[in-house]
């Protein structure tokens, strides 16, 4: 059956897109609102019949019908700290928040769903809250940073269709995607031990964020496995400026170490450059092991080895448990958590 053209001069409407693919309206507007019950060759003649019309689907008109925006709020959410004015540029310039749209991205665009960027601070939560309770999105992909943040909970309790970035630090019935940050420092810790490394140290990241807590942990708990109890580190802030900060201030007050976990690779590179400016050599004087595997580790020299967490493929997983969930509102928590690596190359 093939699709007749609409009448020319005149706006096209559904009644036109009805009469190109020969069925009724009622069949054009379940296909517009993806009713699961409509055959598939009339889907694709309703389909045709659109592209042929130039016909416009009234977005406000098909949200009242079937409640839904078509669009998704990625809230990336950190604690607010004093004097500090840089949230927004760490936001838009932090290599893994760039990754993180991208895989959200990859996953939501073939569902015809949008993405909207919320970067909020505990400051402004309150307004990020009322946006998501007045229904501008179907749901949230929350990136949240420390491990006070009222976020998952609150979401929760609104109802929210939410899934969370990380495994919440306290109890919460909500879905979340994560990597193994203990295995990733273990992996860092065994690297630096099989180059030869006694004395070893770390930059970890914000203690606040699980992540940073986990990855201290995961390395420490290594190394006393292996009999090295005390070992040094001092708190980072994911940051270029902190990692270099931070090494300056680790190797002035140890400066025996040669091997040095640093907990995020933007850290990492602030910290190659402390060890150049100390007259350290990389890695012949001290071998440096970075964790994220994002576009920083290979925007030095050397080269960074790292322990790579798979940024796109988390975020497009969140996308797709957030797309179930708001599919089936009574779908229950689900968790994921993937596998880090090891990346090799020139540091360690």
């Amino acid at each position: 059956m093939s699709t007749r053209p609409v009448r020319g001069g005149q706006n096209p409407t559904m009644d036109h897109v009805a009469e190109a693919a020969g069925v009724s309206r009622a069949t054009v507007s379940r296909v517009i609102n993806g009713a699961p019950s409509v055959d598939a060759k009339i889907r694709d003649m309703v389909q045709r019949a659109i592209a042929q019309t130039g016909y416009v689907p009234n977005i406000a008109a098909r949200t009242l019908v079937t409640r839904r925006t078509n669009s998704v709020a990625l809230v990336i959410s950190e604690p607010e700290r004093p004097n500090d004015t840089s949230f927004l540029n760490r936001v838009f310039t932090d290599p893994y928040f760039g990754r993180v749209t991208a895989g959200a991205t990859s996953a939501l665009r073939p569902h015809d769903i949008h993405l909207v960027i919320i970067p909020t601070d505990s400051s402004d939560q309150q307004h990020v809250l009322r946006y998501l309770r007045q229904g501008h999105v179907d749901g949230v992909l929350l990136i949240s940073s420390h491990e006070r943040d009222p976020l998952p909970r609150q979401l929760r309790e609104l109802g929210i269709p939410a899934v969370v970035s990380a495994q919440p630090s306290s109890p919460i019935a909500t879905s979340y995607v994560d990597v193994d940050q203990r295995l990733g420092a273990h992996l860092a810790a065994e690297r630096l031990l099989s180059r030869g490394c006694r004395r070893l140290a770390t930059i970890s990241g914000p203690l606040d964020a699980p992540s940073g807590q986990d990855r201290l942990d995961g390395f420490r708990s290594y190394l006393a496995g292996r009999g090295f109890g005390d070992v040094p580190s001092i708190e980072g802030d994911f940051t270029r400026a902190g990692g270099e900060e931070c090494a300056r201030r680790l190797l002035t007050a140890h400066p025996d170490i040669d091997g040095l976990f640093v907990a995020s690779d933007l850290m990492s590179v602030g910290a190659l450059r402390a060890m150049q400016d100390l007259g350290r050599r990389v890695p012949e004087d001290v071998a440096v092991v970075g964790f994220d595997d994002s576009s920083a580790a290979l925007d030095c020299r050397p080269l960074l080895t790292t322990i790579r967490q798979p940024v796109e493929e988390m975020a497009a997983e969140m996308a797709e448990v957030l797309m179930a969930q708001i599919g089936s509102p009574g779908r229950l928590p689900r968790s994921v958590t993937f596998q880090p690596t090891l990346v090799i190359r020139d540091s360690a």
